[in-house]
């Protein structure tokens, strides 16, 4: 970044503490991670997260169906060169002067954000996945161009990464969700571990629900496993901040096991403390695959 295009972030200063401040407020854990990345790229990230931040408050809290519709025909303005006049799209048009950003996975966070509207339990695995890619692993993939110049060798990894994330929200926010009407938890999977909605209902983490929980839970686990391959072509600069969001987010659920797999009743967090600790685990991490090339 060079010349004009970086100066417009001293410009609209104003727009990204705005971006800043939804972050901050929402998620303590993306928040911890990203504050790592040199600045500009922090602030990108900042104003893509209140982008996804928005659509995902307009359903969930709101059930706003035509607040979605606005948003997406701001994102077709957006793309038309109209930018919004409201501090997320005028953050966003820096970011998309600055870097070589792709439309394509905020249209499909959109779509992510619609199944939600005429919400149905998954099916099955496959169902879950689908899913976890609209709401998630698009996106890990507005991201990539902020992180790396080879973002088309390591879309698979970056959409897994969002994936495991994904996942790791459903398994925490059980409770919460079975409050909401919505069930994440595949029907067949359900089936298959004999869970049935009474169980759910009754708030109690029975051994079958816990066996259930660990099979996703190990799927999970092995999406971040899997991202961490995109690591040797993630920029210098942005190693430590995506491998911390992946280390903090991926403690969650031992946060869980910890507290006896009660996702029904309690919010499981992770004190700063601890993130300080996988920051540090973190450092010593990559300062292992650099050297090394080898992955855990």
């Amino acid at each position: 970044m060079t010349g004009d295009n970086e100066r417009l972030f001293e410009v609209y200063q104003a727009d990204f503490t705005y971006c800043e401040a939804v972050i901050k407020q929402h998620s303590k854990s993306f928040y911890t991670a990203f504050s790592q990345l040199p600045k500009r790229k922090a602030q990108s990230v900042y104003a893509i997260y209140a982008f996804c931040r928005q659509a995902d408050d307009l359903i969930d809290l709101e059930g706003n169906v035509e607040g979605l519709d606005q948003l997406e025909q701001q994102l077709t303005d957006f793309e038309a060169g109209k930018v919004p006049n409201t501090p997320i799209w005028r953050a966003l048009a820096v970011v998309f002067a600055n870097f070589p950003m792709d439309l394509a996975p905020f249209y499909d966070m959109l779509n992510g954000q619609r199944k939600d509207i005429s919400f149905t339990q998954p099916k099955d695995m496959k169902a879950l996945e689908d899913y976890c890619y609209y709401v998630a692993g698009s996106v890990g993939l507005m991201l990539l161009p902020l992180l790396t110049d080879q973002a088309t060798k390591i879309a698979e990894p970056a959409k897994k990464l969002g994936e495991a994330m994904q996942l790791t929200n459903i398994l925490r926010d059980v409770g919460e969700d079975y409050q909401m009407g919505r069930v994440y938890l595949p029907k067949e999977e359900m089936e298959k571990f004999q869970v049935t909605e009474e169980m759910l209902k009754n708030k109690t983490a029975t051994p079958a629900f816990i066996a259930l929980w660990e099979s996703l839970a190990v799927q999970a686990e092995e999406r971040y496993r899997q991202s961490f391959e995109m690591l040797p072509l993630i920029h210098k600069d942005c190693q430590l901040a995506l491998t911390a969001a992946a280390f903090i987010y991926r403690e969650q659920l031992e946060a869980i096991r910890k507290n006896h797999y009660q996702v029904f009743t309690r919010k499981n967090k992770i004190s700063h403390f601890r993130k300080l600790q996988l920051l540090r685990e973190v450092t010593s991490y990559l300062e292992k695959i650099n050297r090394t090339s080898s992955f855990i």
